[in-house]
């Protein structure tokens, strides 16, 4: 027998859910703890967290270093996590009669040297510049090669030059010969790139370095962008008696990109050969990578709909290029850095979601599919790497419990061993919550850190068959901290959508939770496509924001609705070429099964979200205007018209294929709606989602007579934030929902 399932059936279900849940979420607050305060999270760092500053795992794979307190970096044995010597200390490193102040170092491959970068000046999200010096762990001598700030520096394998960017052109440096080697000569800002990316590349394909070193240090891969036919988007920089104009190449959806060339530079012809990457120009290049073969470069070519992914093996000396893979999906194919070619030369993996989830493949190098590797109704998260002795594959993904019925399975994270055929299945992190591995470079040790929602990270020394040696940090300090402090425990709950959905959902009462009382409920959402939010995962510094808010009395409610990850291909990506409608008539679902409960105030539902969470929250109070009193939406994009073409056109196609539903999925369509409360937050400098889409969501609100509250933050960008910034947006905040829900 079948039962429909109705949104009255839904609802009763539902509302059991949560009233079994409430009578095991009454807590006494104890006495003498103190509500955390604004002060507390955003000015005081009253609640640091710990780290593991600088872990490297070193090329024998029985040592690992880090940095302590004074920035010398230390040596330790994985086995023992004994002390075994100082590889340098931080007086070492003296320039110009002076210590440097490093922001970050690396080893060359036979780590007889260390690269450190100092001053490092953001440009974009990812991409930096900085000033680099080499130290000769050897000789004990620090040295500066040159003066000027570069991007993107990097150790050839042979340790002997170093790679980088300047001025839009490649170069490398020779360690031995102290001399510069120019590889590029026609890079011009707004115009060529040579080995870095575009704007559009470093945000959505997460690459900013374009170039790769060959195996024997002999040549170098390199990107090639021409974007002079990509249009400028042209930001207000203030603070000066005239205000500078910021100009930067920004392809919005629907509009031109730029041209990509792949080069390979030959350090003894000092010749560039060109890759064949097809006669169609308008495509995408997100990855290469050399393979096994020093003279075969992998590139990975994608369309521009981005539902045809190719893998090509080009020659480099003469270009010449096959192609050995192609995967077709009716939606959109994913970019990952899972490609791994092995070193019998014959085989590669890669994660694909050719079957419904995204799982690891084995395949040869004529294309040929050599085995599944991994298969289950679940989703393969990281593939970390193969120890290709014992034949064992290293990878994350949620739990899977075969016939096993649970609600939040897709919430957590564990680190499982599997045998390259498939067999012998471990998981090496059993506990409960959100694992993170870093391994060393045999596949023998891993960092892991794990947390849980109401638990800081933990850090620890495993073995690969799971054993866990010794903690390097349990963030104790936090803990004892918090616990002076009013704490209301987020817990994880199961819910529905209306057409019988699992979501995964997390709740967070006031301490002095009373179920006889009617409680404002504030939902936060992220939203996006493949992301989640609702994890078992420790959140940060919004974890303590909800406590505030917990103490005023309000009741927080975050879920992960259609179109987010982890619950296979159909849930994630049934929202295409429709992005927001779904997601949206979630949440205005879920927000009228709490107003149902007895212990809430339905007249008093709140919804707030940054970026694609702002775009919820625009769409929650315009198109949820019946049951959401009040909304906050920072940094949100108000028409995807506006938002760049490889994410945007990724899931909605261009505007010319389909215009329709990009304005039907639009706040800007229905401000008409509003009749209550509605906060729009922006940063004047956001590179990423223009301050555009708030002053076009102003304008359409003014033309239509709405009533609407707004912030903005001069020269800030997406992340909003630095000096005393956060503290105040999240003052803003605070004032609004105590003033307006």
């Amino acid at each position: 027998m079948i039962h429909k399932l109705t949104p009255t059936y839904l609802a009763k279900k539902n509302a059991l859910f949560l009233a079994v849940l409430l009578l095991f979420s009454v807590t006494i607050n104890a006495q003498n703890k103190k509500p955390i305060s604004l002060d507390d999270i955003y000015a005081k760092g009253t609640f640091q967290m710990a780290g593991v500053s600088g872990f490297t795992s070193l090329n024998d794979s029985r040592y690992y270093c880090n940095l302590d307190n004074d920035a010398n970096i230390l040596r330790y044995e994985f086995a023992t996590g004994n002390l075994v010597d100082t590889i340098l200390k931080h007086t070492d490193l003296v320039i110009n009669d002076g210590i440097l102040a490093f922001d970050n170092f690396e080893f060359s491959a036979d780590e007889n040297k260390i690269l450190f970068t100092s001053n490092t000046q953001s440009l974009y999200r990812h991409s930096t510049q900085a000033n680099i010096f080499v130290y000769d762990v050897k000789k004990k001598k620090l040295t500066q090669p040159f003066t000027f700030k570069v991007m993107n520096a990097t150790f050839s394998p042979d340790g002997n030059k170093l790679a980088y960017v300047k001025d839009n052109n490649l170069f490398y440096y020779d360690l031995f010969l102290n001399k510069e080697e120019t590889i590029t000569t026609d890079g011009k800002f707004n115009s060529i790139i040579n080995g870095a990316t575009d704007w559009v590349y470093e945000e959505e394909f997460a690459i900013w370095k374009g170039f790769a070193w060959s195996p024997n240090s002999d040549k170098i891969a390199f990107y090639r962008f021409d974007e002079s036919k990509v249009k400028e988007f042209e930001m207000t920089m203030y603070g000066k008696l005239y205000p500078t104009q910021t100009k930067f190449k920004y392809p919005k959806a629907g509009e031109a990109n730029s041209t990509i060339s792949i080069l390979v530079y030959d350090l003894r012809s000092e010749l560039n050969a060109e890759m064949e990457i097809g006669k169609e120009a308008d495509i995408y290049i997100p990855r290469i990578q050399f393979t096994k073969d020093n003279n075969v470069l992998a590139i990975q070519r994608l369309n521009r709909l981005q539902n045809k992914l190719e893998i090509l093996l080009a020659n480099t000396s003469t270009g010449k290029s096959s192609v050995i893979y192609t995967e077709e999906n009716k939606y959109y194919v994913e970019i990952t850095d899972n490609l791994t070619f092995l070193n019998d030369n014959k085989t590669f993996i890669i994660t694909s979601e050719r079957n419904g989830y995204n799982h690891l493949y084995q395949y040869d190098l004529k294309g040929k599919l050599v085995k599944q590797i991994t298969n289950g109704n679940f989703d393969v998260d990281a593939f970390y790497g193969i120890d290709e002795k014992t034949k064992t594959i290293f990878y994350s993904s949620p739990e899977f419990i075969e016939g096993k019925v649970s609600k939040n399975l897709s919430a957590e994270r564990f680190v499982y061993s599997i045998g390259l055929n498939g067999k012998n299945k471990k998981n090496l992190t059993p506990k409960h919550g959100w694992s993170s591995p870093t391994f060393n470079s045999s596949l023998s040790y891993f960092l892991n850190t794990w947390s849980n929602i109401n638990t800081p990270p933990v850090y620890t020394i495993n073995t690969a068959s799971g054993n866990q040696l010794r903690i390097l940090e349990n963030n104790k300090k936090l803990s004892t901290k918090l616990a002076d402090f009013e704490i209301a425990k987020a817990q994880f709950m199961p819910i529905k959508n209306a057409n019988g959905d699992d979501l995964n959902a997390f709740i967070i009462k006031p301490e002095n939770f009373d179920p006889n009382k009617k409680y404002p409920v504030i939902m936060y959402a992220y939203n996006g496509p493949g992301h989640q939010l609702a994890v078992d995962r420790w959140m940060g510094s919004n974890y303590y924001f909800y406590q505030v808010l917990a103490n005023k009395g309000y009741i927080i409610f975050c879920a992960d609705a259609r179109g987010t990850g982890f619950k296979g291909e159909t849930f994630k990506k049934c929202t295409y070429l429709n992005l927001g409608k779904y997601e949206i008539e979630d949440q205005i679902f879920l927000a009228g099964e709490l107003g149902k409960l007895s212990y809430v105030d339905s007249k008093r539902i709140g919804f707030w979200g940054w970026s694609f969470g702002g775009y919820m929250a625009s769409l929650a109070i315009s198109k949820g205007a019946d049951v959401f009193k009040s909304a906050i939406a920072v940094a949100p994009v108000t028409n995807w018209r506006f938002y760049d073409n490889i994410y945007t056109e990724r899931y909605m196609r261009t505007p010319q294929e389909n215009g329709k539903n990009y304005d039907d999925n639009s706040p800007l369509s229905h401000v008409e709606k509003i009749k209550g409360n509605y906060l729009i937050i922006h940063g004047t400098a956001d590179d990423n989602v223009h301050f555009q889409n708030a002053v076009e969501m102003v304008d359409a609100m003014i033309k239509k007579n709405i009533a609407f509250d707004s912030e903005y933050y001069p020269n800030k960008n997406h992340g909003i934030s630095g000096g005393k910034t956060r503290l105040h947006l999240y003052t803003k905040m605070l004032n609004f929902w105590l003033e307006k829900l």
